[in-house]
């Protein structure tokens, strides 16, 4: 049964259900009691984000503010529902969920009432990411690219660019000369798939996960009388995580905003870490020029972290120079455990200390899954999973696969496998098909070839092995045969890790940059597997190594453990938004945190540095800051690493240094 409350109408001072001075701090109170007009919360990691916004929407209803007449945009639906419970619980009455939720959600209730006015019919069908790739699959063979003798950009790969492009409202091809330059001589081709790609969903009555924003922004833009009527309903905007908006998000807000003004968006620019989903930093920094009366409040207080961890990540931030300056204060009182730095000879002994370290932690009582492990980049956890693997300490990756289960690491895989042993039909298979037009077909036709002589190998480099293929694929087949040549000659066979190198730069490269949408990252990945198998004398010990492994890395690990009972192991931009009592981030050295990469953009550094914030505010009472001294490069060179500018440039004072033993221990 609906719970009902009266609301005072009189001139005093309003009396409401919720006791919002006490339970609320000063800083929160002061948020959700100010009567409106535009409004900017930067609100710090473990301040109590969430708690303000439930409050304030609480506190509009109790106001008198029917709840369909405030948007409140969250980046999950499932955050908007309970937010929604939430005020519920505290307000007393059902509030329907209405406009609440995310984007996408607020672009399809538009676009159901609207359809007509952008050329869609209302009973308009939403395709899924597989449904776009399908799509798209089917408009390039129509249009003859799958058939050129160049490889043409992979689905993912055009997918990405679509809605990037329509993300950040930048046009292909200056999307395609700034980020992917490598497609730079497909540009027409690809522009003419993406063309007739919107063509077709008009034609069909489709709409994808994109256009849901972009087709609410364009009939804003052209119905002056759609805009002013939703301008007029929404008397209060509130929008949650305004620093992870991307441009065409930020434009939907601010037309949206009607003569009352009352705009509340709250983030913090210290957490803006996803440029590279087109995530635009500049909608929350440039929010007070845009909105020349807003009022600036910050959530400062912090409920999360030690004051050890605190003071570093403060100490850390301070050094960005596009920011709003503050600094977050402690609630709990000092532990007396110091942020602690591990320098490491190297990556297999940092994962070592990894190890024992958690075996430490957990005899001390910590719960497994209170523990995590961040880096930078997926490759930066390969040792770590080994080593977890060969001492039995169930983990759970949110980064992504296990390491040796991701399809680009399978792919390399699959060529030394037929030189180890070359029976093996599904390597054979998998290794043709990374090449431009052979496909199932063609690899059975192949393989048949070669299955049928005494030694495949041999079979693979003779002449009769190229005029075995389809004419079309013939030039495919010849350069299958000379990468295979090359790795049969003893230089690879004693060498597994310029063997991985060879095959990245005489085929997969081309492959990756094609194929994958974050191209350089797999491609990171497949040089630290090659550093990790210079260990080892030949190609057969590698693989050896590596099938015991897979046989302990699969059920065998968990086996026996409840769910959850597991050391979690993420990157960073994945840990957001979450926290656990002990964070041990590795890969601190210079070029690796910060990535090389990033740092050739002009605004790369002081996203990093916030990355590398948002690592150091997951924790809660214990923070371990890990680096190796040595890297690997290619002719077998070691190489002294620095350690990361941003550990050097946080004082002395606020952390302390650990010596690691001859026996690891510390």
């Amino acid at each position: 049964m609906t719970r009902t409350f009266k609301l005072s109408r009189d001139s005093g001072p309003k009396s409401y259900r919720v006791n919002y001075a006490g339970e609320l701090n000063s800083e929160q109170h002061d948020v959700v009691m100010a009567p409106g007009g535009p409004m900017l919360v930067i609100a710090g990691a473990g301040s109590g984000k969430t708690r303000t916004l439930t409050y304030r929407v609480a506190r509009l209803i109790e106001d008198g503010i029917p709840p369909n007449r405030i948007l409140l945009l969250t980046f999950t639906n499932k955050a908007a529902r309970e937010m929604l419970m939430r005020v519920e619980a505290l307000c007393g009455m059902e509030c329907p969920r209405g406009w609440s939720g995310t984007f996408h959600h607020m672009g399809n209730l538009f676009l159901r009432r609207h359809a007509e006015s952008l050329g869609l019919k209302p009973n308009f069908s939403i395709m899924d990411r597989e449904d776009t790739k399908d799509l798209l699959d089917a408009i390039v063979e129509d249009l003859g690219y799958s058939n050129l003798p160049v490889r043409f950009v992979s689905t993912d790969v055009l997918v990405e660019l679509y809605s990037l492009s329509v993300n950040t409202e930048v046009d292909v091809e200056g999307l395609v000369h700034d980020r992917y330059p490598q497609f730079t001589a497909q540009l027409t081709e690809i522009q003419k798939v993406l063309i007739t790609y919107n063509e077709r969903k008009l034609a069909e009555n489709l709409v994808d996960f994109d256009d849901l924003q972009s087709l609410m922004l364009r009939g804003l833009l052209e119905h002056e009388e759609i805009r002013t009527h939703y301008q007029n309903h929404f008397l209060h905007i509130l929008v949650d995580e305004y620093q992870d908006t991307n441009k065409i998000q930020a434009d939907l807000v601010d037309l949206l905003v009607g003569p009352q003004r009352n705009l509340m968006v709250v983030g913090d620019d210290a957490q803006s870490i996803y440029s590279f989903r087109g995530a635009n930093f500049e909608n929350i920094i440039t929010f007070p020029d845009r909105f020349r009366d807003a009022k600036i409040f910050y959530l400062t207080t912090n409920y999360r972290s030690t004051p050890e961890v605190l003071n570093f990540a403060n100490d850390s931030i301070r050094h960005n120079q596009r920011q709003f300056e503050k600094e977050l204060h402690p609630v709990r009182e000092s532990s007396g455990v110091p942020v602690t730095i591990v320098p490491c000879p190297d990556v297999y002994i940092q994962a070592e200390f990894c190890a024992q370290k958690i075996l430490q932690l957990m005899e001390e009582g910590l719960d497994p899954q209170s523990i995590a492990i961040l880096y930078r980049s997926h490759f930066q956890s390969m040792e770590v999973q080994l080593e977890f693997t060969r001492r039995g300490i169930p983990y759970e990756i949110r980064s992504g696969m296990r390491f040796f289960e991701q399809k680009h690491v399978k792919d390399i895989m699959a060529f030394l496998r037929i030189t180890v042993n070359a029976s093996d039909e599904p390597a054979w298979k998998r290794a043709l098909k990374l090449y431009p037009t052979v496909g199932n077909r063609t690899a059975a036709l192949l393989h048949a070839h070669v299955s049928k002589a005494s030694d495949p190998l041999r079979a693979a480099i003779s002449s009769d092995f190229i005029k075995a293929a389809p004419k079309r694929s013939q030039a495919s087949a010849a350069r299958f045969q000379e990468l295979v040549k090359d790795l049969m000659g003893p230089r690879h066979q004693g060498d597994p890790a310029e063997a991985i190198r060879t095959i990245v730069e005489v085929m997969y490269r081309d492959y990756a940059v094609h194929t994958f949408p974050n191209a350089q990252a797999r491609l990171d990945d497949l040089e630290e597997m090659a550093q990790f198998a210079s260990r080892y004398g030949t190609i057969e010990d590698f693989l050896r190594e590596l099938a015991l492994l897979s046989e302990l890395s699969g059920e065998d690990v968990a086996a026996g453990d409840k769910e959850g009972d597991r050391i979690i192991l993420s990157t960073v931009h994945q840990a957001k938004g979450l926290e656990w009592d002990a964070v041990i981030v590795i890969g601190l050295a210079e070029h690796q945190f910060p990535s090389h990469w990033a740092l050739k953009s002009p605004d790369g550094e002081e996203e990093e540095r916030r990355l590398f914030y948002v690592a150091c505010t997951r924790a809660r009472d214990e923070l371990v800051l890990a680096y190796p001294q040595m890297g690997h490069q290619r002719g077998n060179r070691d190489t002294i690493q620095r350690v990361s500018r941003f550990i050097g440039e946080v004082s002395p004072r606020l952390w302390e240094p650990v010596q690691l033993v001859q026996d690891y221990g510390w």
